[in-house]
């Protein structure tokens, strides 16, 4: 009989540890180190390999074959099929596709409407002709089917296998051959050779490890379902995230309709990209035109909104920022920010001060971006900035003016990418005012003399330019 080996895993960065510590020596996180026992040889052996080559429907070897190294100029171009799953938001995250071989972590908040979602693309993928193994670890058999009543889905292509043991899973796809196989969710799966509850880190581990290697051996694509737990970790560990291909996040408020894949992790495609949903009584739909979803017209000129046009992946979305600035009551301003790096903001509040002449020392500052999104573009700036100066200052812009432009800490509107694309946008929402910095490049001079003639542009140099044109 084997001898069992004992180590430590970190939950945080999933560093293993020979013996417990307080702190991981690692990521510096405090009692994190959880402790895994299991046989001294090798428990990530591919299992899926042991009775021979398996066939790939791709053509391809699955065999562990020595292939010597050679130029990179020599290694010849492999175009990967990829499966659209008929939910053109979700394929837009997923680079155009499902790629055959592939592992895929979808993660979110319970009851976000991860299942629903995987359901309805399994669905329209089995429409297709693809064979979809849906594996339920968490419902029955019969209350997945009665989900998918009322989602309209039931095709003959679309397997439903309620199961938890790993082993007998591992059976099924092997037997089957499914193009796509959906396990929702990861942390109920169990390897039965392991001593640890499901949902442990040395189970999610185990399992998440044979399932990628059938993956890459029989040439089915699995995606995993990983619950965000209350430490805002994916499916426990952050191990997993290193294990898979792509990793998608399935965000939304439980309140609101609308629901962001964000994608934070692709080795087949951009990791820019997000899709948007709308969830209705039956299931999710896609949005194409998110500026429609996200902005909700104003009369007049209400102080402290303030529209911007940001970039996120391929698309360009237009976005409201509101800010409210009050006098602090407690004798410590408080900055609290909803959709934005809370450093940018403090960095844009020091720049008004110092180049705006706007005193915020003894204001408490509250920045949102509407609509639940997160802004990571620089060309979102200019519209913080505008957004909090005009609450502090009770003036506004109109409703149809957007503003992008990058702030730096001289005060001046620095060049943003896009600018084309952008102009095209606002053109498209019917915007008649553009806020921009100094056409600086040859790009930007062209891209604004082909915007269209209703759309007049404002360049601004400093953000004092910006600053006078508030109403």
């Amino acid at each position: 009989m084997a001898k069992e080996k004992t180590y430590f895993v970190c939950r945080n960065c999933g560093a293993i540890q020979p013996k417990w510590m307080g702190k991981c020596p690692d990521c510096n996180s405090w009692d994190s180190l959880e402790q895994m026992t299991q046989a001294a040889a090798d428990p990530h052996r591919p299992r899926a390999l042991s009775d021979g080559e398996a066939a790939s429907p791709l053509g391809t070897s699955a065999a562990l074959e020595d292939v010597p190294a050679r130029p990179i100029s020599e290694i010849p171009d492999f175009d990967v099929p990829r499966m659209p799953t008929g939910l053109s938001e979700f394929d837009r995250v997923l680079g155009g596709g499902i790629v055959p071989n592939s592992a895929v972590l979808l993660g979110g908040d319970p009851g976000i409407g991860k299942s629903t979602l995987l359901l309805q693309a399994g669905d329209r993928m089995a429409r297709q002709g693809h064979r979809v193994l849906y594996v339920s670890s968490e419902e029955s058999a019969s209350q997945t089917k009665l989900r998918a009543r009322r989602l309209g889905v039931g095709d003959d292509h679309l397997l439903i296998y309620a199961q938890t043991n790993l082993e007998k899973i591992g059976r099924q796809i092997q037997k089957l051959r499914p193009h796509l196989c959906v396990i929702d969710s990861v942390q109920m799966i169990y390897e039965p050779t392991n001593a640890a509850p499901p949902g442990s880190i040395s189970q999610l581990r185990d399992c998440a490890t044979e399932l990628v290697y059938l993956a890459k051996a029989g040439g089915t694509a699995v995606c995993l379902v990983g619950h965000v737990t209350k430490q805002g970790l994916l499916a426990g560990p952050k191990l997993l995230e290193h294990i898979v291909d792509t990793v998608l996040y399935f965000e939304g408020d439980t309140h609101h309709d609308h629901r962001i894949v964000r994608c934070v992790k692709n080795r087949h495609g951009n990791t820019l990209e997000v899709g948007l949903f709308r969830m209705g009584l039956t299931g999710l739909e896609n949005v194409p035109d998110a500026s429609a979803l996200l902005i909700e017209p104003h009369a007049g000129s209400p102080p402290g909104s303030v529209i911007c046009a940001v970039t996120q992946g391929s698309r360009v979305l237009a976005l409201e920022i509101q800010a409210l600035t009050t006098d602090s009551m407690l004798g410590s301003t408080r900055r609290k920010v909803s959709g934005c790096d809370a450093n940018r903001v403090a960095m844009i509040i020091a720049v008004l001060e110092k180049r705006g002449g706007l005193r915020l020392a003894d204001q408490d500052v509250f920045v949102n971006v509407v609509g639940g999104m997160r802004v990571n573009d620089p060309a979102a700036d200019a519209a913080i900035a505008l957004a909090i100066a005009g609450s502090r200052m009770k003036r506004g812009l109109s409703s149809r003016t957007l503003v992008m432009g990058e702030l730096g800490l001289l005060g001046e509107f620095r060049q943003i990418g896009s600018l084309g694309q952008r102009i095209s946008e606002a053109g498209r929402l019917g915007y008649s005012r553009l806020l921009v910095p100094i056409h600086r490049s040859e790009a930007d001079k062209a891209a604004a003399a082909a915007a269209p003639p209703q759309i007049h542009i404002t360049t601004c140099r400093t953000l004092e330019d910006a600053l006078a044109a508030l109403e």
